[in-house]
């Protein structure tokens, strides 16, 4: 059975929109896969950043200590349901990231509300930074979220603007699949045009 190791941040939309496809996979492919945690603030924290992008994650290592709770208290399907919870209400929802709707995406999968206390436990930062670590040191440098390993292999997207859906993303995973058999593979890459697409 192919593997999936998917290393997200409830922030980045890009992320959501990859996880959604991985999720459409599931249902045509046989695939295991692994949710994992990443982190756009302490990836960023020391890098030359545009002032408004630094604006923006201040602040954003908190869900993820509440996602690293969870990954360490529960088992890997309950983090892959709280995620799912969690990004419908930010990117299709339009729900901006704060506590409140942190501890309602807890709620929204029945995991205990005193998780939300892990919004301010400085102590997790360290778990967090072991899982980004596993995640993006094998992919390399000047990468981001979607972050996935594909049979052991590692790679930076696929970054999509839109959800394949059905037949449609089981093809576009049978083609990341390929690549991923190649080690001197590294990298197809355009610039991106329109808009994100959450339907």
């Amino acid at each position: 059975m192919a593997t999936a190791d998917f290393w997200f941040d409830p922030l980045c939309p890009f992320a959501w929109i990859t996880s959604r496809w991985i999720k459409e996979v599931e249902q045509v492919r046989e695939i295991d896969v692994q949710w994992h945690v990443m982190s756009l603030a302490y990836l960023n924290k020391d890098k030359d950043i545009p002032d408004g992008y630094r604006e923006m994650l201040a602040g954003k290592e908190k869900p993820v200590r509440v996602a690293i709770k969870i990954a360490e208290d529960y088992d890997n399907a309950t983090l892959g349901e709280w995620y799912t919870a969690i990004g419908t209400r930010r990117h299709n929802n339009g729900e901006e990231l704060d506590r409140d709707m942190v501890a309602a995406s807890l709620a929204d999968v029945d995991l205990p509300a005193d998780l939300i206390e892990a919004w301010d436990d400085e102590s997790l930062d360290a778990l967090v930074a072991k899982s980004h670590h596993e995640g993006m040191d094998a992919v390399g440098d000047d990468v981001g979220t979607p972050t996935i390993h594909i049979n052991g292999s590692a790679f930076f997207g696929p970054v999509l603007s839109k959800i394949p859906r059905g037949e449609e993303a089981g093809e576009l995973w049978d083609g990341a699949v390929a690549v991923a058999k190649f080690p001197y593979f590294y990298e197809l890459k355009r610039s991106r045009t329109g808009d994100l697409d959450f339907s």
